[in-house]
């Protein structure tokens, strides 16, 4: 997709903090961070989002299967939050199937507010 930034991030007209790169998956440090540790797993090919990504059990295995040794290696050894937001109602702001892997020393708060169940 020529508008899209992730599109643009892979073919390097964006410039991007790299944590990993192979060739079906980039993964970069988020640019606002909400925690410590905070980057993005993407596939190179562009999905548009998870609701997309029926036939793609391939590169989103490699993306799971990648998100724990690189969420240890960038300092989140005790565990970590993988986030994919879907669509308007999810929040997806980038048309761009991405997986944010969230972490770092301290414990993460809630997902989401609790009701008093």
């Amino acid at each position: 997709m020529d508008n899209c930034i992730f599109c643009k991030i892979v073919r390097g007209e964006i410039p991007s903090d790299k944590v990993y790169e192979d060739d079906e998956v980039l993964a970069f440090r988020d640019i606002r961070p909400q925690a410590p540790v905070h980057f993005m797993l993407i596939p190179k090919r562009h999905i548009d989002s998870l609701a997309h990504a029926e036939n793609e059990a391939a590169v989103l295995g490699r993306m799971l299967a990648l998100s724990g040794r690189l969420a240890r290696e960038q300092g989140s050894p005790d565990g970590f939050r993988t986030i994919v937001n879907t669509g308007r109602i999810g929040r997806q702001d980038v048309m761009h199937l991405h997986i944010h892997v969230i972490g770092g020393p301290s414990p993460l708060g809630p997902m989401l507010p609790r009701s008093g169940a």
